[in-house]
Formats: structure tokens, sequence, C-alpha cells
């Protein structure tokens, strides 16, 4: 029997439309952004509202891309952002894994104690970290930045990750050490399949918060060759005539990669709830 026609709703009619009405509002920026890195800056002078261009070019990410050698700032970033998106999320998972199975009493006080971190701005820690920085030689160099952008997204993640680790049953872990698996192993194999929703999520806001920061960006890198993408954009902004043109290439340029990176991992979050209890 093929499944039945769902009753119609005037209520549930009603949400689809408000859903997909607000969706439209939510994704036409990022849309009228990416359509306008086709355009050519004379005809989006003439013309800044229209929303298509008449005639397509590439001529802005030319420019961006290779005259204005964004490539190199586009390493840098990646760079960065991957580095400390996986080292992070390893010792965020791990840390967040301890305090459930070993600190159960202790947990809910560390997370609090943790996520307090996220009171302070980050413009008052400037001159902290720009000291130590100082003192270890690590000025204008990308481990800096890893070594910043970690100190803000590791006590985040960790909070993140400690409700997701509380939901794996503790008899999971008792079977898996029973058929011969040691700690490491119950952790790698039985557990973080269980969590990989959080794990992923975690990821995601990792690295997005790595490659779009742009405060220590500009203050611990000096060198052009070693600068990241967010600040590279904000030096468009410093013309004597501004290229709009260009200027929507490389925001484009800045916008892409996060939701390409959201795309490409976004099957794991709903994939393998149950996959470490199979195994």
């Amino acid at each position: 029997m093929g499944s039945k026609l769902r009753k119609f709703s005037p209520g549930g009619c009603f949400s689809y439309v408000y859903l997909i009405v607000l969706s439209i509002l939510c994704l036409f920026p990022l849309l009228w952004l990416l359509v306008s890195a086709f355009k050519s800056s004379s005809e989006m002078l003439a013309n800044p509202t229209a929303i298509f261009p008449k005639e397509w070019t590439l001529e802005n990410f030319k420019t961006v891309l290779v005259t204005l050698k964004f490539t190199v700032n586009i390493k840098n970033s990646l760079i960065v952002a991957l580095s400390t998106t996986v080292i992070a999320t390893f010792i965020s998972a791990l840390a967040a894994y301890g305090i459930v199975r070993f600190f159960p009493k202790l947990g809910n006080v560390m997370t609090k104690v943790l996520i307090t971190t996220y009171m302070f701005p980050s413009i008052m820690l400037v001159i902290p970290y720009a000291t130590v920085m100082s003192v270890l030689h690590l000025t204008n160099t990308r481990i800096s930045l890893v070594l910043v952008y970690m100190s803000f997204s590791v006590p985040y993640a960790v909070w993140m990750l400690v409700g997701f680790f509380k939901t794996v049953p503790i008899d999971i872990e008792e079977a898996g050490r029973i058929d011969g698996g040691n700690r490491f192993q119950v952790f790698t194999k039985l557990v973080l399949p269980l969590v990989r929703p959080g794990v992923v999520s975690t990821a995601i806001y990792v690295f997005i918060n790595a490659w779009n920061e742009f405060l220590y960006a500009l203050l611990l890198i000096s060198s052009s060759d070693k600068m990241a993408l967010s600040v590279a954009v904000k030096t468009l902004e410093g013309a004597d005539i501004m290229n709009w043109g260009s200027m929507m290439a490389a925001s484009a340029i800045v916008v892409l990669p996060s939701i390409i990176f959201f795309c490409f991992i976004q099957n794991k979050i709903a994939g393998g709830l149950a996959d470490g209890a199979v195994k």
C-alpha cells in the first residue's frame, strides 16, 4: 500500500510558506553578494540594485587572485583554520570525555568555569596575548594565531561536547572493555562514533571562528606574506577609489570556504548516531 496523502492543514501550509519566505530573506544577502562578484565595477555603480548582471565576468576574481595575490592570504587562513580545527576538536573531545567519565560530580562546575572565559571581550586580552607571544618569540607567526584561537575555541568546544558525551551509555563502554578493548580503543571506536554529530558541529564552529577572525590576525601578523584573508579584504577599503567588484569577489572568497566546509561534512552530523553500538 502506498503512503496515504497527508490531509490539508491551513496551519501546516502557513508554516511552510512562512519558512520558505524566511529562508529566502536569509539567503538573499548571500546570493546577492555571490552574484555581484560576477558584475563589472561600472555596471555595479550604474545600477547597484540590479540582481543579475547584464554581462557575467570573471575579471573581479582574476584581479583579486592574480593581481592582488589573495591566493597567499587564502593559504594562510586555511593553514591556521584547519590546524586550529583539528587540534582544538581533538583536545576538546578528550577533555569532555575525561570530565564526564572521571569527574562526573565536578563536571558541571568545571564546564561552567570554562564557559565563563567568554564573559570577557577579546579586545581585553590583546595586550596579554601580545606580551606572551613576544616572550615566546612567536609574534608574526601562524603558530601564534593557532594558539590564540585554540584558547578561545577549546573552552566552548568542551562545554558543547560534555552534553553529547553524557548521552553515551556506560554499558556500551563496559561491553567494549569486556571484548578486550583498552580505554583509548573504546573511546575512538565506540564513543566517538556515537557523538559524531557533536564533534562535527564543534569542528564547524571552530573552523568558522578561526577563518573569520580579524582582530588578532591584524595585531599579531605584520608580514604581508603571512596575512590572513580577513585582514587582506579589509585592506581593500583603504584604496582611494573603492573597487566594488574586487570587494565583492574578495568577500565571496571569504564566505565560500565556510559554506563548502559545512556542505562537505554536514552528512556526518545526522549519520551514524548508533554506529559505535553496532560495532
